[in-house]
């Protein structure tokens, strides 16, 4: 690898990276790409992509213990765990090559660098002691499980999400410590497979982050499972014998909870990777959390140096990442083009069963903006698909407001909430109204459909329309 001079140098190899790296790449600059650990960053790796396929793994065999239909006779087995996460690393392996490695062919101008960057201000880069000069610089460095300062934690030690995707074998008790997106699809993923699971969150209810319908009714699903939930608890300590793992805690009413398990999986967050970068020394502030600071354009506190994804702190999505890295390549390489980037609708998904799903502002958050607003719930129950299914678990929330009807947010718990969100998502991000809603044609018999009978439920009673009316 050459030494020498580039239009645009790239910390991180993961999807904000590449999406820098591509943009930079095909408006004909040179580009260094740089990496210090495995192409493809925490998505292909370690996150959507193997926890994705071990949940459609569980989910078969949840589904094999029948009970939805009568006259089906189905059994789930016994899980061989080892051949179930070989087939996870095959994918893994496959889709690093094809969505990353192989895309670096494409590119004659980008050139791969592996080594630990250090940034050096404005137009200078150093990797493993070489220096390079170059015109701009977008840091993309990621993020990291964090866990908290809980006593006795480190030395007793445990599994992130990393290590969970990769298990030596299938604990018969996991405890979680942490009740959002990672901690429910890998605390349910195992619990179909086969083990025990507890969920211990600190706030008042599970998936704290969405609107306050959606964690209750999901730990009422999860129970059902045999899953059991604590909230408003508050880990004092966590010991580990020979027999396993003790978690002391504090419940909210004051009372105290000792829960043990076999395993212990730790999902209360991710902080952004910028250690060793050389930030403090070139000036490049960061804020409380140790995110990256960067205005609307993606431009850190140094001219010419930008950054993309979650080292930023913002939304920590794939999708988000990569369009953030686009937007800081577009703004590192062009003068005045001042893009800025567009977090004004961003959907979200975590993938239990059912799903969960949003985008746009949840009733308080609306209120809390100025809006005055109205909603509608609409129980699964109504919507025919979910009939047909035999599955009528969760619901479809709409935030509107007053007077234009113009739609802010959308949540819903469906198993199919994943799917549905995008037309949410362009109601949101296009001020789509509920007449919108009403007056567009949904296919009968899809989860989809669900979203125009909530809107119609604003007004009218959905009891008293026959199929596909409106």
């Amino acid at each position: 690898m050459a030494t020498g001079r580039y239009d645009l140098a790239v910390i991180g190899g993961g999807s904000a990276g590449f999406a820098a790296a591509i943009e930079g790449a095909q408006r004909g600059a040179r580009v260094l790409l740089v990496e210090e650990g495995t192409i493809g960053g925490t998505c292909v790796n370690v996150g959507c992509v193997p926890s994705k396929t071990l949940l459609a793994a569980a989910e078969v065999r949840h589904t094999a213990q029948g009970g939805r239909f009568r006259g089906l006779a189905t059994s789930p087995g016994e899980v061989d765990l080892a051949a179930v996460v070989a087939e996870k690393d095959e994918l893994v392996a496959e889709l690093r090559k094809a969505k990353y490695l192989d895309v670096l062919d494409a590119y004659p101008n980008i050139a791969l660098r592996r080594g630990h960057a250090t940034v050096r201000g404005t137009g200078r880069l150093a990797v493993d002691g070489d220096e390079f000069t170059v015109r701009a610089v977008v840091l993309a460095t990621g993020a990291r499980p964090w866990a908290p300062p809980s006593d006795g934690l480190a030395q007793a030690g445990y599994w992130t999400s990393t290590e969970a995707l990769s298990p030596p074998r299938r604990p018969q008790h996991l405890l979680v410590l942490g009740g959002s997106a990672v901690g429910l699809e890998l605390g349910q993923m195992y619990a179909r497979m086969g083990s025990r699971v507890t969920i211990v969150e600190a706030l008042d209810r599970l998936a704290p982050g969405e609107d306050p319908s959606v964690g209750p009714a999901l730990a009422g699903y999860l129970a059902e499972e045999g899953i059991t939930s604590h909230v408003g608890v508050q880990v004092r300590r966590v010991s580990r014998t020979d027999k396993g793992y003790v978690v002391d805690a504090q419940e909210a009413g004051g009372g105290t909870l000792t829960l043990t398990g076999d395993a212990l999986l730790v999902a209360t967050g991710r902080r952004p990777h910028t250690e060793g970068l050389g930030l403090e020394e070139a000036g490049i502030e960061r804020t409380g959390r140790g995110a990256v600071k960067v205005n609307r354009r993606l431009e850190t506190t140094v001219p010419g140096v930008y950054a993309a994804g979650d080292v930023t702190g913002e939304a920590m999505f794939v999708y988000v990442a990569a369009h953030q890295g686009t937007v800081a390549a577009q703004n590192a390489l062009s003068e005045g083009e001042g893009r800025e980037e567009d977090l004004s609708a961003v959907p979200r998904v975590t993938f239990t069963d059912p799903s969960i799903a949003a985008v746009g502002f949840t009733e308080a958050e609306a209120r809390a903006q100025g809006l005055d607003v109205r909603t509608s719930v609409l129980p699964l129950g109504y919507v025919p698909r979910a009939l047909a299914n035999r599955d009528v678990r969760g619901f479809i929330k709409l935030v509107a407001e007053v007077g234009t009807d113009r739609i802010v947010g959308v949540h819903i718990l469906a198993p199919n909430a994943g799917e549905m969100i995008t037309e949410g998502t362009l109601a949101v991000r296009f001020e789509l109204t509920l007449q919108d809603l009403r007056d567009t044609l949904h296919p009968y018999l899809t989860f989809g459909e669900g979203l125009k009978l909530a809107a119609l439920s604003f007004d009218q009673d959905v009891t008293k329309l026959s199929c596909c009316a409106g």
